[in-house]
C-alpha cells in the first residue's frame, strides 16, 4: 500500500472519530420537545386548550383539544357565541388573534356544524370564557404556510 493512501485511510479514520460525536440540532425538533414537555405539565381541568385558526374565507374557530392531550388529538371547531364572543370578535378585529393560544371555557353542543368554504362539517363549541395563553406560541403544524389567512389550507396540527 503506497503511503499516500494509508496516509488517506488514516486522516479518514482520524476525521470520523474526531467528528463522529457532532451533530446539528433541529430547532423545529427542540420546538416540539418544549411543547411536548408543557403539554404534559398542564395541569387537569374543565377547560379546553384551543389556538386561534383563523382563514379570511373560513368561519371555523380553530383547533381544540383536552389539557394534556398532544395536538394531533385536536379537533377543528365552530364556536356557538350566543354566551361570549370570541376574544377577535370581542375586539372588532376579525382575525386579529390568529394562532394565539388560549384556556376556553364552555362545552361541546353535540351538534355538527357546517362550513360551506370547506364543505365540512365541524363539532359546535358553545364559548363560556377564555384566558390567553399565548401570542407566540410554539409551531404545532406539519406544513408550512398554514398560519397565512390568505392560503386556502387546512393543516392539521402535529
Amino acid at each position: 500500500m503506497s503511503r499516500l493512501r494509508l496516509f488517506n485511510l488514516l486522516v479518514l479514520a482520524a476525521a470520523s472519530v474526531l467528528f463522529s460525536g457532532c451533530t446539528t440540532t433541529d430547532p423545529l425538533a427542540v420546538s416540539r420537545q418544549a411543547m411536548l414537555a408543557n403539554i404534559k405539565s398542564e395541569a387537569p381541568g374543565s377547560y379546553f386548550i384551543g389556538r386561534r385558526y383563523y382563514k379570511v374565507d373560513y368561519k371555523f374557530w380553530g383547533w381544540m383539544r383536552k389539557p394534556g392531550e398532544s395536538w394531533s388529538t385536536a379537533k377543528m371547531v365552530m364556536l356557538n357565541e350566543n354566551q361570549k364572543f370570541a376574544p377577535d370578535r370581542e375586539l372588532g378585529k376579525l382575525g386579529s388573534d390568529n394562532n394565539y393560544e388560549y384556556k376556553l371555557f364552555g362545552s361541546f353542543s353535540g351538534e355538527m356544524v357546517y362550513e360551506p368554504a370547506s364543505n365540512g362539517f365541524y363539532p359546535e363549541f358553545v364559548l363560556k370564557g377564555t384566558e390567553l395563553i399565548s401570542v407566540s406560541p410554539g409551531n404545532i403544524y406539519k406544513g408550512v404556510g398554514a398560519t397565512d389567512p390568505k392560503r386556502r389550507v387546512i393543516i392539521q396540527p402535529y
